[in-house]
């Protein structure tokens, strides 16, 4: 298999159709499964996703928990076991992540991805450019910057920079045969962690184009996952202490900048 397309998905009724759309008209030369992991929502989601797989059979592979994943404490953590589990079934030698509030516009996005990353072995990441929209009719805003770099590393990411909308990502699947590096189930921001083994094993490519819309809304962890929070912010800097050792202190003078700037805002709490 070529590419697995990683959905997490919970109480995406109103979205996960628009989401599987977007999957469903890729235009490809390779085959891609669907692989979406539902953590027992309390809305037709899982209804919708039936429906899809019996209209489209073969290509979805779901995993429709009758039961939430946990943990259920702390709230930080909503939703990593159902995503970790997710991310251990794809098949793939390439995963899309996208997740069911997020959705795909251009039908070319795997194809540009996929081509990128099979003539550039030196790249572990591509990502591109998303359109964020707000449920409360916030104005509409690109994720990056005409600044963007086209090229990064792992010494970016390590100075505490997000710079890639999670439903943009297509990387190298290096957990076929391996697990997920020690610290990872430590760590609250999910993303992060995974991003961080990722870019340790080779560079982060980006793509301008605008191919997907990443929504911002009530329900999502964004808002949990804040810089006024507390209990968050201590778990983001012990993550970095944990990176630092796990790379053997290579970006260590990167890494204890960032490590003294969350340090320096939890004394002001």
């Amino acid at each position: 298999m070529k590419v697995s397309v990683c959905v997490p998905t919970y109480n995406h009724e109103k979205y996960i159709a628009q989401m599987l759309e977007g999957a469903f008209m890729q235009k490809t030369d390779f085959e891609f499964e669907i692989v979406i992991g539902d953590d027992a929502s309390t809305d037709s989601t899982q209804a919708i996703i039936r429906e899809y797989d019996q209209k489209m059979p073969g290509i979805i592979r779901a995993f429709l928990h009758s039961e939430n994943q946990g943990p259920s404490e702390p709230r930080e953590f909503a939703g990593r076991n159902n995503v970790l589990q997710l991310v251990k079934a794809c098949r793939g030698e390439y995963v899309a992540m996208c997740e069911g509030d997020d959705y795909w516009t251009d039908p070319l996005k795997l194809q540009k991805q996929v081509d990128f990353l099979d003539n550039n072995p030196d790249f572990s990441v591509c990502h591109h450019n998303m359109r964020v929209v707000y449920e409360d009719g916030s104005p509409e805003h690109l994720f990056n910057k005409p600044d963007q770099k086209l090229v990064s590393g792992i010494e970016d990411i390590l100075e505490d920079k997000w710079f890639f909308a999670t439903a943009s990502w297509l990387y190298r699947n290096p957990f076929l045969d391996q697990d997920f590096a020690e610290w990872h189930a430590k760590a609250a921001a999910g993303d992060w962690a995974l991003m961080i083994q990722l870019a340790a094993r080779g560079k982060i490519s980006y793509l301008p184009d605008v191919m997907g819309v990443y929504r911002k809304h009530s329900a999502g962890l964004s808002n949990v996952h804040a810089h006024t929070n507390i209990p968050f912010l201590q778990n983001r800097k012990e993550m970095f202490e944990n990176v630092d050792k796990w790379l053997d202190y290579k970006y260590h003078d990167v890494v204890s900048k960032t490590i003294a700037d969350y340090e320096a805002r939890l004394a002001t709490r």
